[in-house]
């Protein structure tokens, strides 16, 4: 059972607390239905229609909540969150209107990472809903993908390292009926020889793997998701001060995103053939640790000069996206918390996106847009693939000077995958410095929500979407 079944229940006339949604334009009329002491009590709560805002009003014996909206004619992701966060425990009906996207807020308003709390959170409000069940699965399953990030990240890395990720992979590849393939320690040396020079300085209970999944009928499109698995990084030789280590239990966000993404994919049961791959390891010191100036080989045969082991992200996503291009998939999108500069560039709430395809591009911001999910296209400039030249190698990790930094850490994956596959990268935080209503602090997914809607609307058939999560 999915438990956020039990924050949702079919609405067959049962009691329960009125949900009333309003806005600016619309709080006028409907104050003018409320009696004067139900208008001084919102008063007496600042309460102005705005969006967040939130308000209890006494209704005979009982009492019903309100709750203030941008546009109440068409609600978005997150306009259910304050009401789902401060609401106690019971059973609510939203008086008129459709739920719609809101769904999703009411269910992530009420997430909590309790692992390691003595005593786990109480069950939280519970909506009735009435209508199709379609979108109710759809918006459950994302819901979930968009928690199991979270819990991924906000895992510290001794309880989620590599071999904790390829647990994580089985475990879904057993609830989906799909296959895992996973090569580790010295057996990657061959294959994946970046993979292995990066997570080699590791001790040997996080020794380095490249997991694969595959899922689905193979005479179907193929769809390559790729996840940067890093879970933990100390920066290795180039070592990162504390500051700069204090969140590095993160580093895997990508990985996560990856593997809630596929969850998705098989949940709907779309029309694909799923490959997702996460090159997982730990950038640790020890005195095996690859150096600056080593040069690697790569799966792909390219020589990289190692300029600075702290841009190691790169490295192994190199090997594993050869490796996903291999199969010629029909659409590849990797994952990855990747750089600063994209941080820099777009804050903690825009992932960076880059495409080869413009109309892949505008696919996807336009399903960002429309799941409150959004992300922002930065360039793969062809004029600065000159600064990865290297002075004894193919081409070097992380070029001096910081110019153009996210877009320099995409020429260098693009350098990895072969000409004619129809790529996607997303350089994303997975990770809320602040919290917001329905957004607590920590793992986040950012960019998630976008790339599942772009597959949604390129390889759905006919009924697909519908399976329940």
């Amino acid at each position: 059972m999915n438990p956020l079944d039990a924050l949702i229940q079919p609405d067959r006339g049962q009691k329960a607390t009125p949900l009333h949604i309003v806005d600016k334009a619309g709080l006028p009329a409907w104050l003018a239905a409320l009696t004067a002491s139900q208008r001084a009590m919102l008063a007496g709560q600042g309460f102005e229609g705005g969006a967040g805002e939130t308000a209890i009003v006494p209704d005979g014996e009982g009492w019903f909540a309100v709750g203030g909206v941008a546009d109440a004619a068409k609600l978005g992701t997150w306009c259910l969150a304050p009401l789902a966060e401060r609401l106690t425990a019971g059973t609510y009906r939203l008086a008129g209107g459709e739920v719609g996207s809101a769904l999703i807020g009411w269910l992530l308003a009420q997430y909590r990472f309790d692992r390691y709390r003595g005593e786990a959170a109480s069950t939280g409000p519970r909506l009735l809903l009435s209508g199709a069940l379609r979108p109710m699965a759809i918006a459950l399953a994302e819901a979930a993908a968009v928690m199991t990030v979270r819990d991924l990240v906000n895992t510290p890395a001794e309880d989620m390292g590599p071999a904790q990720l390829e647990a994580e992979v089985r475990a879904m590849a057993k609830a989906h009926h799909a296959s895992v393939h996973v090569v580790s320690g010295d057996s990657l040396e061959q294959g994946y020889p970046m993979v292995h020079a990066v997570g080699r300085a590791a001790a040997r209970s996080h020794a380095p793997r490249l997991i694969e999944l595959e899922w689905g009928d193979p005479a179907h499109p193929r769809l390559a998701i790729v996840g940067k698995g890093v879970c933990f990084d100390s920066g290795g030789l180039d070592i990162k001060p504390s500051s700069g280590m204090a969140l590095m239990k993160k580093d895997m966000g990508g990985a996560a995103h990856a593997l809630a993404l596929a969850g998705l994919v098989m949940g709907a049961g779309l029309p694909v053939r799923l490959h997702l791959l996460i090159p997982a390891v730990e950038n640790a010191i020890s005195g095996n640790a690859f150096r600056p100036g080593d040069v690697l080989r790569s799966r792909a045969g390219l020589s990289v000069e190692i300029t600075n082991t702290d841009a190691e992200g790169r490295l192994v996503l190199g090997d594993a996206l050869v490796r996903a291009c291999e199969t010629r998939p029909e659409l590849l999108i990797d994952f990855a918390t990747l750089t600063g500069a994209a941080r820099v560039a777009l804050g903690p709430d825009l992932p960076a996106m880059f495409a080869r395809d413009d109309a892949t591009a505008a696919g996807l911001i336009a399903a960002g847009l429309e799941r409150d999910d959004p992300c922002w296209r930065l360039p793969l400039h062809d004029g600065y693939r000159e600064m990865l030249k290297s002075d004894v190698a193919d081409l070097q990790n992380s070029p001096s000077g910081g110019f153009a930094g996210a877009t320099v850490a995409a020429l260098f994956l693009d350098r990895f995958v072969a000409e004619g596959v129809d790529w996607a990268h997303f350089d994303t935080f997975a990770w809320r410095p602040a919290g917001k209503p329905g957004r607590p602090k920590g793992g986040e997914a950012l960019g998630l929500r976008a790339a599942w809607g772009l597959i949604l609307a390129r390889f759905a058939a006919e009924g697909a979407g519908t399976a329940a999560p």
